[in-house]
């Protein structure tokens, strides 16, 4: 930690990659190496290599873990197979969102929480807060931990060069699964088939201590299929083509999961799953019966000017009735996009809109999220 700011793991290879780094949610992390387009092609037409350490990761234990994730995330933890992955939430009683979370089961009576690092605290404290009453235990683990991203349709080969009993286990992964691996040089990792850039991937959970040895070995597994590292600027570039939410941007407190089009992520059970009460049931109930009084949209534009989070959407008549979330030209598209909250009568695909640009009306039409999708 430097004046503090906390730093990777992998600080001292970002520094001899040549990375521009810059502060982030409390750490120095880097933004871009080589450029931010290249960077961005990289993972979509071979591979990427993304240090994630600066990611939370909370351990759940105890023989009431799951019953206890049940009553305090959105989504339905017990459900979650061994071995499986669940994309979830934490929300406030009011419904709001806290932060967005992964959820891993590692054992009947193990699970590991992946937060936003910004959330990381916030996360902790209301899991603690929630835990009265159940046999459990929460943990935050992030300091041993340093987490590794390989993305883009290399990463199979990749991530299977660098094991060390071949890649049968690596191929067999389902999306949404993960596994125990052993990495050359003996690195025992937890191998997530899970990412934040709409390609194929892997995250791969190792020791703090053996981050510097992982890294070296996916950039040299990966030298022949073109591997490059990535920093936070092509990651978002590719969460935003893939229309992935981002908290602080897409989800706040102020907002609900059917604000942001995401409340299949909620689980109120069946006459078959009944499910008990969980923080913000009642809330999120009525969000949806009374349904969104603002849409979560994509939008795209002709122009050269793109739209950047918090510009105005205006309506025909050039009154404003939405805010942009997050805007960049899109590298796959050769176009602006971007996500905005509109009124529902808007949020119809094909619907045009203006955006303030600076003071500047660009027009941008209304597309189905996501703008980019490897199987199309």
């Amino acid at each position: 930690m430097a004046d503090g700011i906390l730093r990777s793991p992998l600080h001292d290879r970002h520094v001899a990659l040549g990375a521009t780094l810059v502060p982030f949610a409390g750490w120095e992390m880097p933004v871009r190496y080589s450029g931010d387009i290249a960077e961005h092609t990289a993972v979509r037409t071979a591979a990427g290599l993304f240090d994630l350490s600066h990611m939370g990761e909370i351990a759940i234990r105890g023989a009431d873990a799951a019953a206890f994730l049940d009553a305090a995330l959105v989504g339905r933890m017990s459900a979650v197979a061994l071995a499986g992955a669940k994309y979830t939430m934490i929300c406030t009683p009011e419904g709001g969102v806290i932060d967005d979370l992964i959820v891993y089961r590692r054992d009947h009576d193990h699970f590991v929480i992946v937060a936003n690092a910004s959330n990381k605290d916030v996360v902790v404290a209301e899991l603690e807060a929630r835990v009265a009453g159940f046999d459990a235990t929460v943990e935050d683990v992030s300091a041993e931990i340093a987490l590794i991203a390989v993305q883009g349709p290399r990463a199979e080969d990749i991530v299977g060069r660098m094991c060390v009993r071949g890649d049968d286990d690596i191929r067999a992964m389902r999306y949404y699964s993960a596994t125990n691996i052993l990495l050359s040089g003996d690195i025992h990792a937890f191998a997530a088939r899970t990412g934040y850039t709409g390609e194929d991937g892997f995250e791969l959970f190792v020791g703090a201590d053996e981050a510097g040895a992982v890294w070296d070995l996916a950039l040299a597994a990966g030298a022949e299929d073109g591997i490059v590292p990535c920093g936070l600027s092509a990651r978002d570039t590719l969460r935003l083509e893939a229309g992935m939410p981002l908290y602080g941007q897409e989800l706040t407190r102020d907002t609900t999961p059917f604000d942001a089009g995401l409340g299949r992520v909620v689980a109120f059970g069946t006459a078959s799953k009944p499910r008990g009460p969980f923080v913000g049931h009642d809330a999120l109930l009525k969000a949806k019966v009374e349904g969104p009084a603002r849409v979560l949209v994509g939008l795209v534009g002709d122009g050269r000017r793109a739209a950047r989070a918090g510009y105005p959407v205006l309506d025909p008549e050039g009154a404003a009735v939405g805010v942009v979330t997050s805007g960049a030209p899109s590298p796959t598209l050769g176009r602006p996009i971007a996500m905005a909250y509109v009124p529902p009568a808007l949020a119809e695909p094909g619907t045009v809109v203006g955006i303030d640009v600076r003071g500047r009306r660009e027009e941008m039409t209304v597309a189905a999220l996501p703008f980019y999708s490897r199987a199309s």
